[in-house]
């Protein structure tokens, strides 16, 4: 399987314990996120050969997240160290229901076509059987719309390009959001949720989004815990409704959906294992108290990929348990009733 790159900002996330307001937090946890380094650990635990290119700050925070991320093996390389500009922030309240972003002016937000010259990151390129990007980069700065534009243009030389349109409402007040349909159909695979795709590029109709975009290979609508629905070129649309999911945190099942759809890709599976690849990815990740959940072992991956529809329907994934009659000879369990 080819090396996969992605592209983008990863921040340190601070966040209230608990249900406690941000004014009378006495503590703070203390993290790392960014939707393309989250996509980058997701591969990385699969076994692809996963690479996470951006900016840090010469400061703790740019230490903890690279190494936080060669801790998930995946490879910063081609991370630029920036000494006058600070590493992004940005805390979640979840008593608040709300997210402060601190990243405007960070080392990331300088980001531009330049970034792609240095030595390291073109081979890494080259190398790449794909290149993944999201739509948060470019509502960075103009600098990094740049770069964005700058590798969706790129000759494809073998490789696919990636773009989850990742819209955050608070990033983009006072600019032009159209800027996101135009990446889009530059993409050859993009990414978005039902809901978001009303807001970011105007609606959410699958024959109005392919007019939209018509350059892509596959456009996937995600519609939380319905379904997927892959809108190909040719005109075909297959969906895989979502599993029945026992949730303990729903932060990180995009990017796990992400991770697990394009490692389906990268292996050469069709659209719909490569969505049902991208379902269980999302629901180990929805029943863990963190970003990622692990797949299931090997065996029971390929049982639930080539299942029934029926079988399929009837799965259960919840913490550390995934039920289905596909497994265990139709019993219903694994072997020990457990993930791996």
């Amino acid at each position: 399987m080819q090396p996969v790159v992605c592209i983008g900002e990863t921040m340190a996330v601070l966040s209230p314990p608990g249900n406690v307001p941000l004014s009378e937090a006495a503590d703070l946890l203390y993290g790392v996120g960014g939707a393309e380094s989250n996509v980058a650990m997701g591969l990385a635990a699969m076994g692809v050969d996963a690479h996470w290119v951006g900016r840090v700050g010469r400061d703790g925070f740019g230490t903890r997240i690279l190494d936080e991320l060669r801790a998930h093996h995946v490879g910063v390389s081609g991370v630029e160290v920036d000494a006058g500009r600070p590493t992004g922030l940005y805390v979640k309240v979840p008593a608040e229901g709300s997210v402060l972003y601190y990243r405007r002016g960070s080392a990331a937000s300088a980001m531009g076509p330049g970034l792609l010259a240095g030595p390291v990151v073109a081979q890494l390129l080259e190398q790449a059987g794909l290149i993944h990007l999201s739509g948060i980069t470019a509502a960075l700065s103009p600098e990094c719309r740049g770069l964005l534009e700058a590798v969706l243009s790129s000759p494809r030389n073998g490789r696919r390009i990636s773009f989850d349109v990742n819209w955050r409402e608070s990033l983009w007040a006072g600019q032009d959001k159209t800027v996101l349909a135009h990446l889009a159909n530059l993409a050859d695979v993009v990414l978005v949720g039902a809901d978001e795709a009303l807001v970011a590029l105007g609606t959410n109709d699958e024959g109005a989004l392919r007019a939209l975009l018509p350059a892509p290979e596959a456009i996937v609508v995600k519609n939380a815990d319905i379904s997927a629905i892959a809108l190909l070129r040719d005109g075909s649309r297959i969906e895989v409704p979502a599993l029945c999911v026992d949730v303990v945190e729903p932060v990180g099942a995009g990017d796990a959906f992400a991770a697990g759809y394009l490692s389906g890709l990268l292996a050469g599976l069709d659209e719909r294992s490569s969505l049902r690849r991208g379902h269980l990815a999302a629901a180990c990740t929805l029943t863990v108290p963190g970003d990622r959940g692990p797949l299931p072992a090997a065996g029971m991956l390929a049982a639930m990929l080539g299942c029934t529809d029926a079988d399929w329907a009837a799965t259960r994934v919840s913490p550390g348990r995934l039920e289905s009659p596909a497994l265990a000879g139709g019993a219903g369990v694994t072997a020990d009733g457990t993930l791996p």
